[in-house]
């Protein structure tokens, strides 16, 4: 039944579960969402085996539409137990449900491409569907505009679902494009504002969010995913002898991871915090940096726990493209993240970032173009951390030099 229709105030859950306007549960992230975030640890790790395993431009695709669709569950999630109370058992109760249909998704991913590729669509789906439906009968009865929003969204969300449900039963060569037709209905129609004929559109510019939230949710994304890249380099050490090559490459990998939590944790997270707290408009603040550009970041995140391995297995073997790519793209893309960042929330144009990249684009034509024996994998991922180094101490280096003071970034 449509919103307006004279019946439709019948329906729905009576109990109000939306979070309470003036409380310490308005903006507090809980342990019931945290322990939801815990299925993403697995699912990252399968993720990164599934890359480094397929080193090609269809698996380097396949890679970002399975990484997308990870990071789209969290988003949607992380939006609803925004507007929705946590701490209200039946809420609670959704999300464990969430959570063990994210488990399916997590076990599933490695082989979506292969043997598991339904139980995979059908996970997704049925998290994605379930979730919407059950925030339709949350707030039918308590807030109007946010259920014609979420009426929008399951329209959106059913005519992804049935190509989710397709390409895991068409043939395997044709699984491919139908999941990114799917996966780019999702992404396009919320930035379309989830426009549906008869119905209009979704203006987020006037959605009520908790700013504290979404930032300190997304902050501890960032954490899990930082925390999945030591997990993929402590096994991929502890599995081979001890060697100096081995050691120097553990160390190149904790450089790296902190440099990405130094560049993310230093100010940025303060900054955009500080941005959705006093922007007019924090939904459309949150829809562009923290559920598009984040998405930039985490594969950053995702790409260098690949390439953390790649320099563990083979520190010394001929450079190959696809390892340069690797090296290199992972911190290219967490930099340019952060440059997005910083430049949505706070509108600066940051020199260091862009030095950062031009950096890595250096190393990688050098890495590329010159002769194999010129710079070897482990040579190239000292250069490409080197890189992460340089822009997290300039950032810091400009931070106090304006006054920012250690307390005031975090």
């Amino acid at each position: 039944m449509l919103p307006g229709h004279p019946g439709y105030a019948r329906y729905g859950i009576r109990r109000n579960l939306l979070r309470p306007d003036v409380s310490d549960r308005a903006d507090r992230v809980t342990y019931i969402e945290l322990f939801f975030d815990l299925i993403f640890v697995f699912a990252l790790t399968q993720l990164s085996r599934y890359l480094y395993e397929n080193q090609s431009w269809v698996g380097a695709l396949e890679s970002a539409v399975l990484v997308l669709a990870l990071w789209w569950v969290w988003v949607y999630t992380t939006w609803v137990t925004n507007w929705l109370d946590p701490a209200r058992l039946t809420v609670r109760g959704v999300v464990i449900g969430l959570a063990l249909l994210g488990l399916v998704v997590g076990t599933s991913i490695y082989e979506s491409f292969g043997d598991r590729g339904l139980i995979f669509a059908i996970a997704y789906v049925v998290l994605q569907l379930g979730r919407t439906a059950f925030m339709l009968l949350a707030v039918a009865r308590h807030d109007r505009e946010l259920h014609r929003t979420f009426v929008r969204i399951l329209v959106w969300l059913g005519v992804a679902g049935v190509l989710w449900i397709v390409g895991a039963l068409v043939p395997l060569e044709y699984r491919l494009p139908v999941w990114l037709v799917a996966l780019a209905i999702e992404y396009v129609s919320a930035s379309l504002g989830f426009r549906v004929p008869g119905l209009g559109r979704s203006g987020v510019e006037g959605w009520e969010l908790s700013g504290p939230h979404i930032a300190e949710r997304s902050a501890v994304f960032v954490i899990i995913a930082l925390g999945e890249s030591f997990l993929v380099t402590g096994f991929a050490f502890v599995a081979q002898e001890s060697s100096l090559l081995g050691a120097i490459g553990l160390m190149l990998a904790f450089l790296s991871a902190l440099s990405m939590w130094w560049l993310y944790f230093d100010y940025s997270e303060r900054a955009g915090a500080q941005a959705l707290e006093s922007s007019a408009e924090p939904g459309r603040v949150a829809r562009t940096a923290y559920a598009y550009v984040h998405a930039v970041i985490i594969a950053g995140i995702v790409l260098c726990s690949v390439a953390d391995k790649e320099i563990l297995e083979h520190p010394a073997d001929a450079m190959t493209l696809s390892t340069a790519v690797i090296v290199c793209g992972g911190p290219f893309l967490y930099i340019l993240g952060m440059f997005l960042f910083r430049l949505r929330v706070t509108g600066e144009i940051l020199v260091s970032y862009l030095v950062g990249l031009g950096m890595l684009g250096l190393v990688f034509t050098l890495a590329v173009l010159g002769e194999p024996a010129v710079i070897s994998p482990i040579g190239l991922g000292a250069l490409s951390v080197g890189a992460l180094v340089v822009v997290a101490a300039w950032e810091t280096v400009v931070r106090v030099r304006s006054g920012k003071t250690d307390a005031a970034a975090g």
